[in-house]
């Protein structure tokens, strides 16, 4: 399934590289990873495009850019050794906001959904007759739907504790984007 705009992709691989990077699976194999990966690919992927929701968007983005993963960094306890290495330059393409909304998504399966059916709703109905399944997200099943090998290896990842610096940074936006009431605070 394509999306609003394939101009979102290094926003796309370099916020999902920092979810992933900062909340590692728990074991050091490459299926976990690749599955954390893929998860953590999926929450970005829905939270751009609900960020960036026109070719026009994406556009001023690429131009602009996406402000990098600093913030991120210091409220994750993320921070690299020397961000200024060479080869932590697809820092600069992390997007703060769209890496807040992902980890929203990623903690709460109803909200992913409800930002998986958004962008469905959203996207043009093709000229040719689309896959059953694309129409109803099925390109988002892990993050919707994780089976058992998903949820061991993104333990972490979608742990709400551990996400609330990240999550909570942006998340009245994206509750207000999504027509959620924001959860009425027991003590008050």
């Amino acid at each position: 399934m394509s999306g609003p705009s394939s101009d979102l992709s290094p926003v796309i691989a370099a916020s999902a590289h920092w979810l992933a990077r900062a909340y590692p699976p728990a074991a050091q194999d490459g299926p976990s990873h690749a599955r954390a990966e893929q998860q953590a690919r999926q929450a970005v992927t829905v939270a751009a495009w609900l960020r960036y929701p026109t070719v026009i968007d994406a556009a001023l983005v690429a131009i602009a850019g996406p402000g990098g993963s600093a913030v991120l960094d210091w409220r994750a306890g993320s921070e690299p050794d020397d961000e200024f290495a060479s080869e932590e330059g697809w820092r600069t393409w992390v997007d703060e906001v769209v890496v807040s909304w992902a980890a929203c998504l990623l903690a709460d399966p109803a909200l992913a959904r409800r930002g998986v059916d958004a962008v469905v709703a959203a996207m043009p109905v093709p000229e040719t007759r689309p896959r059953p399944h694309a129409r109803r997200g099925g390109e988002f099943r892990t993050l919707i739907s994780p089976d058992e090998k998903d949820r061991v290896a993104t333990m972490l990842m979608r742990h709400p504790d551990l996400l609330e610096p990240v999550a909570g940074m942006h998340r009245d936006d994206l509750y207000y984007l999504l027509g959620v009431e924001a959860a009425v605070d027991s003590l008050q």
